[in-house]
C-alpha cells in the first residue's frame, strides 16, 4: 500500500472517530435545542391557555391586571430562555469543530464595540421592554394608544403580544401594528383596571336643564337594569352636568365606569339610549 493510500485511511478512520464523538455530540446538541425549544413552546402556550380559560365565558379583553402580566411575561421569559440555551448550544458546536472559543474572545469583543455603535436601537428596545413588563405598564389584552418617535400618529389598538424588544398591537380595522419598545414616548392605556365611557349630549342652550337631567338620570338608571349592559357596568351610569357652554349649544356630559376595553360598546349603547329618550320627549340633538 502507497504512502498516499495510508493518508487516505488514516483520514478516513480519524473522520469516522470523529463522526462517532464529537459530531455524534453536535447532532444531539442541535437536536436537544430544538427538543428544549418545542418543550418551552408547549409550557409557554399551556401557560397562556390556563390563563385564557378564566375567561372564555366573557371577553379576552376583560381580565385581571395580574392575568395580564403574566401573559406578557409567560412570552418574554421563553423568548429570553431559548436565546440563551441557542447561544449556549452555538458556542459548544464552534468548540467541537475545532474552534478555540477562548481564542475568539478579542476578535469578538472588537465585533462587540463595532456593532454597538449599530446596535444601540436593539439595546434601547430590550431595557425599554424589560421596564416595560417589571413595571406593568400594559399586558396582553390591553388597549392601548401608544406615541411613536418619528410619527404623527398614534398607534392604536389591542396589545397581541410583548416581547422585550417589540409591542405587537391589533386595531379596529384588523391591521397589526408593530412598535419598537425603545421608540414609545408615551402609552395610554385604555383598558387598565376599569374604564370610563363618557358622552356629551348637545341641546340647545335654551332647553330645559333640570328636565333634561331627569331624562339622562332616567337612561342611565334603565341601562344598570339591562341584563346585557349591567355586566359591563361598574356602577350606574350619573350626569355629570353642563360641560361646555356656547351662544346657542351646550353640551351635558354623561358618564358611566365600564370593565376595562367596554368603555366603546358601552358608550355606543348609551348615545342610541339617549338619543331615543330625547326624540320621545320632542327634545332634539343640536348639530
Amino acid at each position: 500500500m502507497n504512502v498516499a493510500g495510508v493518508g487516505a485511511f488514516a483520514s478516513s478512520a480519524d473522520f469516522t472517530t470523529w463522526l462517532r464523538s464529537e459530531g455524534l455530540e453536535i447532532v444531539l446538541l442541535i437536536l436537544g435545542a430544538m427538543l428544549f425549544s418545542r418543550f418551552a413552546t408547549f409550557i409557554r402556550d399551556r401557560v397562556t391557555r390556563k390563563i385564557d380559560a378564566g375567561f372564555q365565558s366573557s371577553d379576552a379583553l376583560v381580565r385581571t391586571e395580574a392575568a395580564k402580566h403574566r401573559h406578557a411575561l409567560a412570552q418574554v421569559v421563553t423568548w429570553v430562555v431559548l436565546t440563551i440555551v441557542y447561544v449556549l448550544v452555538g458556542v459548544e458546536v464552534l468548540r467541537r469543530l475545532g474552534f478555540a472559543v477562548t481564542g475568539l474572545v478579542a476578535p469578538a469583543a472588537v465585533l462587540g464595540a463595532a456593532l454597538g455603535f449599530g446596535a444601540q436601537r436593539i439595546v434601547q428596545d430590550i431595557l425599554a421592554g424589560f421596564f416595560l413588563i417589571t413595571e406593568r405598564q400594559y399586558g396582553f389584552g390591553d388597549v392601548v394608544r401608544i406615541a411613536v418617535t418619528g410619527s404623527s400618529e398614534m398607534a392604536e389598538g389591542t396589545v397581541e403580544d410583548v416581547t422585550l424588544r417589540i409591542t405587537t398591537l391589533r386595531n379596529a380595522d384588523g391591521e397589526v401594528i408593530i412598535v419598537p419598545n425603545g421608540q414609545i414616548v408615551k402609552v395610554t392605556n385604555l383598558s387598565k383596571d376599569w374604564a370610563r365611557a363618557a358622552i356629551d349630549v348637545p341641546v340647545a342652550a335654551t332647553a330645559d336643564i333640570n328636565r333634561i337631567n331627569e331624562i339622562l338620570h332616567a337612561v342611565g338608571t334603565k341601562a344598570y337594569e339591562d341584563r346585557r349592559l349591567k355586566p359591563l357596568l361598574l356602577d350606574e351610569p350619573s350626569v355629570m352636568g353642563v360641560e361646555d357652554l356656547t351662544v346657542d349649544q351646550m353640551n351635558i356630559r354623561m358618564v358611566a365606569r365600564t370593565l376595562p376595553g367596554k368603555q366603546f360598546e358601552v358608550g355606543r349603547e348609551l348615545r342610541v339610549r339617549v338619543a331615543a329618550a330625547l326624540r320621545r320627549e320632542g327634545i332634539s340633538e343640536t348639530q
